[in-house]
């Protein structure tokens, strides 16, 4: 298993994400921190050096997210997976409420829990862009509508 990834398959995710956090949906262009790709399911869980389980992240989402693949959903007591960008679809699994983004699901729980996606200073950095008009970015709005 690889831990490099090629700049060329770098480009290509980035490219994919059409410069968005995967997760949160920010443009990576209004971070300070900057994007990083991720390995949805990490190398230390047997995932892959290849397209198909990259994503492209914010620094905060993919830091928090770490190597882990889901946590407990509090009410069932039960394991459950992350949001997958490659085959889970943005509004099944979380909705935007001016900067606070709910869970629809089980999986948007987990994920927002963990990945702090409403984290009070990322909820004003999501108010300061919706105020400039800079969010959700125009690049989200596909994954926005279903």
């Amino acid at each position: 298993m690889s831990r490099h990834i090629s700049d060329e398959l770098r480009q290509r995710v980035i490219a994919r994400a059409a410069n968005l956090c995967e997760y949160c949906l920010i443009s990576i262009e209004d971070t300070w921190l900057g994007g990083e790709v991720d390995h949805i399911i990490s190398l230390k869980h047997s995932g892959v050096t290849e397209a198909d389980n990259l994503a492209y992240a914010c620094q905060p989402c993919n830091r928090n997210k770490g190597s882990d693949l889901g946590s407990i959903y509090r009410p069932s007591g039960r394991l459950v997976r992350f949001f997958n960008p490659r085959i889970d679809h943005w509004t099944d699994h979380f909705e935007l409420s001016g900067a606070l983004i709910k869970p629809r699901t089980e999986i948007g729980e987990v994920t927002v829990r963990i990945l702090d996606f409403n984290d009070s200073e990322r909820l004003l950095e999501r108010q300061g862009l919706i105020q400039g008009g800079q969010y959700p970015p125009p690049t989200a709005m596909a994954r926005l509508r279903r």
